[in-house]
């Protein structure tokens, strides 16, 4: 059940001390929205070793210096 995996996740701990925890998001989304290519190769995003077409990290947006001085 959908309450039963929430608990699991909710279980979790680390020896480093992270905290998780998860709610159930019960709002309905619009399905079939597109995000354009232009859009996707703005993230930053790591594909992990391991079947990085499901695992990955997305970090910020390295930012341009020099669009950033005044």
């Amino acid at each position: 059940s959908h309450e039963a995996i929430v608990q699991l996740i909710n279980a979790t701990t680390t020896r480093t001390g992270l905290e998780v925890s998860c709610t159930i998001d019960a709002n309905t989304y619009p399905k079939g929205i597109k995000v354009s290519d232009r859009t996707m190769k703005q993230l930053n995003i790591q594909p992990h070793d391991f079947h990085g077409e499901w695992n990955y990290t997305i970090r910020p947006r390295q930012i341009d210096s020099a669009k950033c001085s005044g």
